[in-house]
């Protein structure tokens, strides 16, 4: 099942990403009043967490530095409310696919067939352990195909991105540290100029880089060792293992048949850049 869980990021993440790199949601969520993109950005993806403090917002997300999630949070909610923002994700995201995918595959029934399938797995994984998954749980399910596809895409988004966290957790890998290792397996050099982490002070990179060659995981020239690629490695093999529950709900024909609906629709995204 690891092999499918795999082959389902590749073909979800598409679909997940207009939220990020389209405009529609941006300008939904500046229409409300959030000043910056960042700004709506954590507004809205932590929305289903309610008004909870950036401590919060900081370890759900994982990946920020300290104080990135406290610039936004609370503030981005004192007068736009989490369930105005979350409805404007919602929107924007929405009108990128139909956009992107024009009427032909926006209104197709293979559209709609994948979007009930990937409800049907989006909404039968378990919920402990997973803060960000069981927040989008608890959101109304769209009746709009399109809508319906982005939410339960984003919800399987969600379920993954808990179950990274756990597999970075476990491996003793912080979020700055994970960016570090990503950068190292696109092929980033220096990692330090990866665009997630490029504007932290100098100091805190050169902590963590340190910390890692301590650790034996990348060397003086800030490259993979044998044991860093190993273990980067092994926390992709055990996300994927724990992405696996959502899928079980579905028969092997009801795979097939959301993998083939699925492929036009990611292709279309993919040849876009989901924007």
């Amino acid at each position: 099942m690891a092999h499918l869980a795999r082959r389902m990021f590749e073909l979800l993440e598409p679909i997940c990403l207009v939220t990020f790199f389209a405009d529609e949601c941006n300008q939904e969520l500046a229409a409300l009043g959030h000043r910056t993109y960042w700004d709506g950005y954590f507004a809205s993806r932590a929305a289903p967490l309610g008004r909870v403090p950036a401590e919060v917002v900081h370890a759900a997300f994982y990946s920020f530095a300290d104080g990135e999630a406290a610039r936004h949070i609370p503030s981005a909610w004192h007068t736009i409310a989490p369930e105005a923002s979350v409805a404007a994700r919602q929107r924007g995201s929405a009108a990128s696919l139909r956009r992107i995918l024009g009427e032909e595959l926006a209104g197709s029934p293979g559209l709609v067939r994948a979007a009930d399938l990937t409800t049907k797995a989006a909404t039968s994984a378990p919920m402990e352990g997973r803060m960000m998954y069981a927040g989008m749980r608890t959101l109304p399910v769209p009746e709009d195909p399109v809508a319906r596809l982005w939410h339960a895409a984003t919800m399987l988004r969600e379920h993954r991105c808990d179950g990274h966290i756990a597999a970075l957790v476990g491996a003793r890998i912080g979020g700055t540290e994970a960016h570090i290792l990503d950068a190292l397996a696109q092929g980033i050099h220096p990692p330090e100029s990866f665009g997630r982490i490029h504007h932290l002070p100098k100091e805190r990179l050169e902590a963590v880089m340190g910390g890692l060659r301590e650790r034996g995981l990348i060397d003086a020239e800030s490259r993979f060792t044998e044991a860093g690629r190993e273990t980067k490695q092994r926390i992709e093999a055990l996300t994927d293992e724990l992405a696996e529950p959502p899928y079980e709900a579905l028969t092997p024909g009801e795979l097939d048949d959301l993998v083939a609906e699925l492929e036009p629709i990611t292709a279309r995204l993919v040849a876009a850049g989901s924007q």
